[in-house]
């Protein structure tokens, strides 16, 4: 049967117009002929047709063909044929009866009579059926080949579709046109009213809370989701009903529209992190036009990370012609800036390697092309690595950041947008504090300079470099155990897109001086790591096991978005609080000179005392030395 279909493929429109026209000039006469002997005798079936029969079936041929073309049967896809199709052959049957009926009428006013209502109804009845087989018969004989295939396939997977709608049913018909090693035993569905119909020739089984039964009696080994928009929350659902059942779980992130044009089986998607988030995904394009950006040249800062790279794409996707990434991985910005030029040839990418420690090459770089937007993505972010080195996080979040807002200031920058971080909220830890005073730093430019300085606040994005979700994903692969902190711990959590998405509304919305993205509910890290290894097909702690290992330095419980003194002033479409921040202390510079000493020198201890001297709220974990000490220290260190 496939075969066939394909070699139908391979022909010409015309030569499947004259095949068809044939077939159905053939199925016309044998239906004349059927009704004829089943009305009347051998010997007397052609009689009703009056002297010329030949000429009463060639009209008969001729209306039906008529019909055929005028309802575009005769452009039939053999294997994407729907409902609608039927009704095409229904009303191209009937009308061609009509017509002929007419035509005989005006011919000879009797002879409709002669022939008689019933060989009529009869005749409409068998061509109207043959050809509705012609049609819709290639895709029957392919959806049961593909069942008997894959129920001989010693490979294929019992597989269960949850979601017996209108996606759940063209994937089902998508994937019987395709090879793949699925062996649908039959849909899930929790709308009470669907139980034991039969969608597409599988039976709907039962509802999602009777997966454990399900599994049990049909052996199901994978589940396809094919619910459009599913929620979040829902996701997590049939996760936790599936915890002990070892399950793999793929879905149909697009609309069911999509499968006409691509193989369902490649649409489908392993169910990720991203899934269990209830959250939309935000484009910068959805929220602003390409005017904004189109003109002069944009600098990322930190390009080759997670967020500067996904800062980079969302904004050449929306029309940037000019752009320079700045980074100090040179192999990691190479590796970008050839995979940007050949997504989008059509701007300008140009890579700079630079330390914004290093003062004197950022003037080098500004200079050189004195962007318009600067992006601030660059960062020492590892909480416990920055405890144990805390001048590092100063260098860099601090001192490094502060390098750059000049440059960006002196070489007449419009904007600059620095990224910050929900762990700069009452920080307890040296990242946190580093960042925090970079937020402090950023928005005291603002008195300074005709550049518009601003920060962005936002939680963890999942699937960054170094994150959390990587490194479950990794321990999981090596067989476990995974590793969290503490039972208690929760984190905000948004999506690459979405963080990056909001990042660049509020720069270019222009909304204040401090936004703080909205994060959702926390999400509790052990639910994440359960949630992951079901995903994965295995058992939570039983074929991988969860080992609590406690919180690391500078880690708390939870996290917080909006500090002691902070107001907000303003809420943007749901998405974006606009925050006004105390302003710093009067002796923030001179301080400063006594934080970029001890750093330089090393001096952990009394790195630690200014950092809690410029942030009040900053509150370490750790023990550390009496702060009479370390100022009696530090008058021998200056």
């Amino acid at each position: 049967m496939a075969h066939q279909l394909q070699r139908l493929r391979t022909l010409t429109f015309n030569q499947r117009f004259v095949l068809v026209a044939v077939i159905d000039a053939l199925i016309t006469v044998a239906s004349l002929g059927v009704a004829l002997l089943l009305r009347f005798d051998l010997a007397d079936a052609w009689r009703p047709l009056g002297a010329y029969p030949g000429q009463v079936v060639g009209l008969l041929i001729a209306c039906r063909l008529a019909c055929v073309v005028i309802f575009k049967l005769h452009r039939w896809s053999f294997r994407l044929s729907g409902l609608t199709d039927g009704a095409r052959i229904v009303m191209a049957g009937v009308s061609g009866t009509a017509l002929f009926v007419l035509t005989v009428y005006l011919m000879n006013p009797a002879l409709p009579a002669n022939i008689g209502r019933a060989v009529l109804v009869l005749e409409l009845l068998l061509s109207t059926s043959l050809m509705a087989g012609l049609r819709f018969g290639p895709r029957l004989g392919l959806a049961y080949r593909a069942d008997l295939i894959q129920g001989r396939n010693s490979e294929s997977v019992a597989t269960a579709i949850v979601g017996a709608g209108s996606a759940g049913e063209m994937l089902l018909r998508g994937l019987q046109r395709t090879d793949h090693n699925y062996r649908i035993v039959g849909f899930i569905d929790d709308n009470s009213a669907k139980y034991g119909h039969i969608v597409g020739g599988k039976q709907v089984l039962g509802r999602v809370a009777d997966l454990p039964r399900l599994v049990e009696r049909y052996g199901i080994r994978q589940i396809l989701i094919a619910i459009p928009r599913l929620s979040a929350r829902r996701v997590r659902e049939i996760l936790e009903l599936s915890t002990n059942l070892k399950l793999r779980f793929k879905i149909l992130p697009f609309s069911y529209r999509d499968l006409q044009d691509q193989s369902a089986s490649s649409l489908l998607q392993d169910l990720t992190p991203e899934d269990l988030l209830d959250r939309e995904e935000v484009m910068f394009r959805q929220g602003l036009e390409s005017s904004f950006v189109s003109g002069g040249q944009q600098m990322v800062v930190g390009a080759a990370g997670s967020i500067g790279s996904e800062v980079c794409a969302q904004l050449l996707e929306a029309g940037v012609q000019r752009l320079v990434l700045v980074d100090v991985d040179e192999n990691r910005l190479y590796l970008l800036k050839r995979r940007l030029e050949r997504l989008y040839p059509e701007s300008l990418i140009v890579a700079e390697i630079a330390d914004i420690r290093d003062i004197a090459r950022l003037e080098v770089v500004f200079s050189r092309h004195r962007p318009v937007d600067v992006f601030h993505a660059a960062a020492r972010k590892q909480v416990p690595l920055m405890e144990a080195a805390p001048g590092e996080a100063v260098k860099t979040n601090v001192f490094g950041t502060l390098n750059l807002a000049r440059a960006a200031a002196d070489y007449g920058a419009e904007r600059f947008v620095y990224m910050s971080t929900d762990k700069a909220v009452r920080a307890v830890s040296v990242m946190g504090a580093s960042k925090r005073l970079g937020e402090i730093l950023i928005l005291g430019m603002n008195e300074k300079s005709s550049t518009r300085f601003s920060a962005v606040r936002f939680g963890n994005v999942l699937g960054s470099a170094g994150s959390v979700v990587p490194l479950f994903r990794e321990q999981i692969e090596a067989g476990g155990p995974v590793t969290v902190t503490h039972p208690d711990v929760r984190r905000y959590f948004m999506t690459i897109s979405e963080a990056v998405g909001l990042v660049l509304r509020a720069a270019y919305g222009d909304y204040g001086q401090l936004c703080v993205l909205e994060m959702g509910e926390p999400i509790s890290i052990p639910r994440l790591a359960r949630l992951m290894i079901t995903m994965s097909g295995r058992v939570p702690d039983v074929d991988v096991k969860i080992a609590y290992v406690g919180l690391r330095p500078g880690e708390k419980l939870s996290e917080e978005l909006i500090g002691d003194g902070e107001t907000v002033v303003r809420q943007i479409d749901s998405k974006i609080k606009v925050v006004e921040s105390p302003p710093p202390g009067e002796d923030l510079h001179t301080r400063l000179n006594d934080l970029r000493v001890a750093a330089a020198t090393e001096d952990h201890e009394v790195v630690l005392y200014w950092l809690r001297q410029l942030i009040p709220d900053y509150r370490p974990l750790l023990p550390s030395s009496s702060d009479e000490e370390l100022v009696a220290e530090d008058v021998t260190v200056m």
